[in-house]
């Protein structure tokens, strides 16, 4: 009697339903990805058998096969999360100390994820919820340095500003007296400068118009006067263009031309709580000298002190940037991504993890948004693919086809019975 089509028939409906379960269980699972139950029919082969009348002998799962198609981007209030936008699988693994130092092991494969819910660990590695490190696109941890940005002594000045053209000559600067007597300068501004050990110095500049189309810049620091009182620097422009031809350092160092190479700011000199500052360039190519008041447009420069960790985000090719209580920001790493020729070959290992097998192929491995590899967006995530009308509507399709498949074991007990029942 053909009780087996009947029961291959109710094992794979079965098989179906704990397939829609699990899809509708992992509906609200960031990076999940739905999956399908794929059957094949089945038909007993004799020995040299032949012929167009043969009945199945019922049916088989064939596959689950997971779908990978894009999930809804869902933005949070966490910049920790990221989300992949396109192809490719996030890198993770898990690393184990061994005499005292990071290493690989050998149960710590490599595995493969979609969910970007990151978090940063007690070492400074970002980690996923299962603890797993994740992996730069060279396959090494990323670990962000939580201990701060190191101070750095100020090396450049970059000065961006106008001189009042129409200002006049002013009176002779006297470097005896601080402040400067007002009348000896025409415009002063300020700017903190760093030492080696990040102690902020306050700088003040005075501009003196010491001639038609010349201006002395006076430097002091601590109340007290660089170059022994004599101007840091000298500026000459031409009145055609109002922009300098020819800039003097403290040391008599002369640059001219279009461009004026960089000049020498005099040595600040320690005192009982900072260190010398010397070797820094002065930029003073953007100075102008237009009729109207003197303003500051930019006046930078590159030291700045010792920072705190603050925060990491993940721009969307997956460069790691680390921000510092000191306002510096800096690449801490670079996330990696893979992508498979075969991704439904991937073997689901929990976690919102896969494995590569063979079926899948060896990952190919590269920086988001590089060829086919999709883009990242930080402070969102992946939701789940599955579709749940779709699941509920599979779900009693698979449910009429188990009790369609009930009924022919039943009719075919029935006959039976008829049979048996023959007199």
């Amino acid at each position: 009697m053909g009780f087996q089509q009947g029961l291959s028939g109710l094992n794979s409906s079965s098989k179906s339903l704990e397939v829609i379960g699990n899809n509708v269980a992992n509906a609200n699972t960031y990076g999940a990805k739905s999956s399908r139950a794929e059957f094949a029919d089945m038909y007993a082969a004799s020995l040299g058998g032949s012929g167009t009348n043969k009945v199945g002998i019922g049916v088989r799962v064939a596959a689950v096969a997971q779908q990978f198609t894009q999930g809804n981007l869902t933005t949070t209030s966490n910049p920790l999360d990221i989300a992949i936008n396109g192809d490719g699988f996030f890198m993770v693994q898990r690393w184990d100390p061994v005499n005292g130092t990071e290493n690989l092991q050998a149960a710590g494969e490599r595995l493969y994820s979609r969910n970007g819910q990151f978090k940063v660990d007690s070492s400074g590695y970002i980690v996923n919820n299962e603890g797993h490190k994740v992996l730069s696109n060279d396959s090494n941890p990323i670990k962000l340095n939580l201990t701060g940005g190191a101070a750095q002594a100020t090396t450049r000045i970059t000065a961006d500003l106008n001189l009042n053209a129409t200002d006049g000559t002013d009176n002779p600067f006297d470097a005896t007296q601080y402040p400067p007597v007002s009348g000896t300068f025409s415009f002063a501004t300020t700017q903190t400068l760093y030492d080696g050990s990040g102690e902020a110095v306050p700088m003040e500049y005075y501009f003196r118009k010491s001639n038609v189309d010349q201006w002395e810049v006076y430097s002091a620091v601590g109340g007290s006067y660089l170059n022994a009182g004599n101007p840091a620097f000298t500026v000459d422009f031409d009145p055609s263009t109002s922009l300098p031809t020819q800039i003097t350092d403290s040391a008599g160092t002369t640059s001219s031309g279009v461009g004026l190479a960089s000049v020498a700011l005099p040595t600040i000199p320690a005192d009982g709580t900072r260190s010398a500052i010397s070797g820094v360039t002065v930029d003073f190519s953007s100075i102008t000298q237009y009729a109207g008041s003197s303003t500051i447009n930019e006046l930078a420069q590159t030291g700045y002190p010792k920072g705190d960790f603050s925060s990491f985000q993940i721009d969307s090719n997956g460069a790691v940037l680390v921000r510092y209580t000191n306002g510096v920001t800096e690449v801490g790493g670079q996330l990696g991504l893979a992508r498979f020729t075969n991704s439904q070959g991937l073997q689901p290992v929990g976690g919102n993890e896969w494995k590569d097998t063979s079926a899948s192929g060896a990952p190919l491995i590269d920086k988001p948004g590089s060829g086919r590899f999709g883009l990242l967006q930080g402070g969102a995530l992946e939701e789940s693919n599955v579709d749940l009308t779709g699941e509920l509507v599979n779900m009693i399709v698979a449910q009429r086809a188990y009790q369609a498949n009930a009924q022919t074991i039943k009719t075919e007990d029935q006959v039976l019975q008829t049979l048996v029942n023959l007199r």
